[in-house]
């Protein structure tokens, strides 16, 4: 959920976490399981209701559950397939929880349908950067490409939304529409991606 550089220095300093949950038996998979329940509560306890910064600060408390598992798995050499998978599709669990929660604050109280849309919108568009990777990868291509990958999309709309929160005029409409242009690009992107690939197939 960071860049290779800050996710490094996140796992540093989290090791010891892992480690200690690691000495307790407890399995990565729970972790992930944990968090991504935080994250959903969360996001669902608070956004709805406009409370912005202190929903940020306990998204943002669960989201380092990815960050630990993964270093328990390691820890313990129990990466596998199936860890992998479970990781990847509760981390699109989250997000559809921090988007769905500001759907349901500007198409309720917030009162601003064009941001309940656009927030809409980034849901969904996020969801299909995602798939259209996976499917390729599934056909025996890649789609790795794209300015906009879940990391980004994530930093940027808790960021943003706890400076919202905060009384910071602005940015989380920004980064909304940041977010809807990137991940509309990152799919066309993927699609030509896979598109080439695809022709180069051709006899």
């Amino acid at each position: 959920m960071l860049n290779r550089f800050a996710r490094a220095l996140f796992t540093r300093i989290f090791r010891p976490i892992a480690a200690f949950l690691v000495r307790r038996h407890v399995s990565p998979d729970v972790v992930t399981l944990v968090g991504t329940l935080g994250v959903t509560g969360g996001a669902l306890a608070f956004y709805p209701r406009g409370e912005f910064f202190w929903g940020t600060v306990v998204i943002t408390l669960f989201v380092f559950s990815d960050l630990i598992d993964g270093t328990m798995a390691r820890m313990t050499e129990r990466s596998s397939r199936w860890g992998a998978w479970l990781d990847s599709t509760l981390d699109r669990v989250g997000d559809a929880a921090v988007f769905g929660g500001l759907v349901m604050y500007f198409a309720g109280t917030g009162d601003d349908l064009l941001l309940a849309g656009l927030s809409l919108y980034c849901l969904a568009s996020g969801a299909v950067v995602s798939y259209a990777r996976a499917r390729a990868e599934g056909l025996g291509m890649t789609a790795d490409v794209g300015i906009t990958e879940r990391a980004d999309r994530l930093v940027a709309i808790l960021v943003c939304t706890g400076l919202d929160g905060l009384g910071v005029p602005y940015v989380q409409a920004l980064a909304l529409w940041a977010l809807a242009v990137g991940s509309t690009v990152t799919i066309g992107q993927r699609t030509l991606a896979v598109r080439r690939q695809a022709l180069a197939e051709l006899p």
